[in-house]
């Protein structure tokens, strides 16, 4: 089966920095791809050069078609939808209407709103807080608003940065809970960036490590746990 993102020797530079050093990475239709390594790797960055929100080179393609020289609004309405780290939602608007912009390239209003109510399932606290302040959400709650913004875009991969970052052992276990719901139930591609490589090898089934903005290992997520140099560096046994 055809992978639904690939990228070969990806690159990546902020000025004359260079970041990223030829990663080859891919992501199988109906997969979940981890993305690990230490504080400073490179693992956000590879999420913005596959957005093209950073200068980039290499070649990278979704659902076998070019992503060389596109925008990043025409990244997102080709089905790619990009959860940041530090969830970035609009803290001065209500729930709802964080989610209407998550859906503000769609035309097909009345499917629009079919999906807020599919979304707000998978998150009932959101549903009970339609009308409330994002920014008087808790942090979990947050995060639950990012991810179900980006599900309004009806996206087929999802970039997630570091979901559980900042967030109580419950409010995580919920959301990687509904990740995997999600996955699982509607098909949706997965790419995550994720400190908790206990967490993200749980997720996924495919798994690289990244250091210094080079590949140190890509296999299944399985070996990739059962690595002994993975092991003590990312996973403390």
């Amino acid at each position: 089966m055809a992978p639904i993102l690939e990228a070969r020797g990806l690159t990546a530079a902020y000025g004359p920095i260079q970041v990223l050093h030829g990663l080859d990475i891919r992501v199988e239709d109906g997969g979940v791809t981890a993305l690990l390594g230490a504080n400073g790797a490179g693992k956000t960055t590879v999420l913005r050069a596959l957005c093209a929100m950073v200068r980039r080179g290499g070649a990278a393609s979704f659902r076998g078609r070019s992503l060389n020289g596109q925008a990043t609004e025409d990244i997102v309405r080709l089905g790619i939808a990009h959860v940041p780290d530090g969830r970035g939602t609009f803290a001065a608007l209500t729930v709802n209407e964080n989610l209407r912009l998550g859906a503000y390239a769609r035309r097909d209003r009345a499917a629009v709103k079919a999906d807020s109510a599919r979304v707000c399932g998978y998150f009932p606290r959101l549903a009970e807080r339609r009308q409330q302040q994002a920014g008087t959400l808790s942090g979990g709650e947050q995060q639950m608003l990012a991810i179900a913004r980006a599900l309004m875009l009806r996206p087929k991969l999802l970039l997630l940065d570091e979901p559980s970052f900042g967030l109580a052992p419950l409010a995580v276990a919920d959301i990687f809970g509904i990740l995997r719901k999600i996955n699982r139930d509607d098909g949706v591609s997965m790419l995550i960036v994720e400190q908790n490589a206990n967490l993200a090898l749980d997720l996924a089934d495919h798994a690289c490590v990244i250091e210094t903005g080079r590949m140190a290992m890509s296999g299944p997520a399985a070996v990739v746990r059962d690595n002994e140099a993975v092991r003590r560096a990312y996973l403390s046994y």
